[in-house]
């Protein structure tokens, strides 16, 4: 049995001072739940994350990280420099880095690579454009993202992952994909994962991340291959991100 994962993309967003309260104030409803969680945020926050969330239930990660371990890399975040502040996650390939920064499959399966030579989880962002979606490019969209990552590892690795689906047309848009819509997409990227490493893939979670809420997240995650949630706006509010992590239970 797979447990559940709810993990909070914060994106752009946080002060240290209401950072601080918003962790507080997650650290303080998590207990009793039987769902993993976390928090991805903008680097400048990791320290803060570290210092906070240390000896917590509730972990934290980053939202890049570059392919080269060091160098004449200017704006560029090592594996190693966030393993100096506990990361245990990070997020590689979201589609606003595939959109905004023209991050092709071959970066993201070389990051990929990098976080996980580093004992980091990479979360694995996949998903289809609306565009794509309506002219029935959905599986074959996905399946190339997630085939370039799997080329890029070895099978052993493959236990080592946690992917997110995250159908661009339904992130901050309102609009989210039924539960069957998403399973569907679950599904295909499981039995992609089993042909690599049948035994490694039962254990994989795999996560939907288009605009998962209170009011859907636990429709969503009672579907057999989504194992929880990449969480954007309703993370920044600790009363929709406790809703969410409980929903998982």
């Amino acid at each position: 049995m797979r447990r559940k994962l709810v993990v909070g993309n914060w994106k752009m967003n946080g002060s240290r001072t209401s950072n601080a309260v918003l962790l507080s104030e997650i650290v303080a409803g998590l207990a009793a739940s039987g769902a993993a969680s976390a928090v991805c945020v903008p680097a400048p926050y990791l320290a803060q994350c570290q210092a906070q969330l240390a000896g917590t239930a509730l972990g934290w990660g980053a939202q890049d990280v570059s392919a080269h371990a060091s160098g004449a890399y200017t704006g560029e975040i090592s594996a190693a420099m966030l393993q100096d502040f506990g990361c245990g996650y990070v997020v590689i390939g979201h589609s606003e880095r595939r959109a905004y920064h023209g991050e092709s499959d071959a970066q993201v399966a070389a990051k990929t690579v990098a976080a996980l030579a580093a004992g980091i989880t990479p979360i694995v962002c996949i998903g289809e454009t609306l565009a794509q979606r309506e002219a029935g490019q959905t599986n074959a969209v996905v399946a190339q993202q997630l085939g370039a990552v799997l080329a890029a590892i070895g099978d052993d690795d493959v236990a080592k992952l946690v992917l997110a689906y995250e159908p661009v047309w339904a992130i901050g848009t309102g609009k989210t994909a039924t539960p069957q819509m998403a399973q569907d997409v679950h599904q295909v990227l499981r039995a992609q994962l089993v042909a690599k490493n049948a035994v490694a893939a039962a254990g994989v979670q795999i996560l939907y991340g288009g605009s998962m809420k209170p009011e859907n997240a636990k429709e969503l995650m009672a579907m057999p291959d989504i194992d929880g949630g990449l969480i954007g706006g309703a993370a920044l509010k600790a009363a929709d991100f406790l809703a969410i992590i409980h929903a998982a239970d």
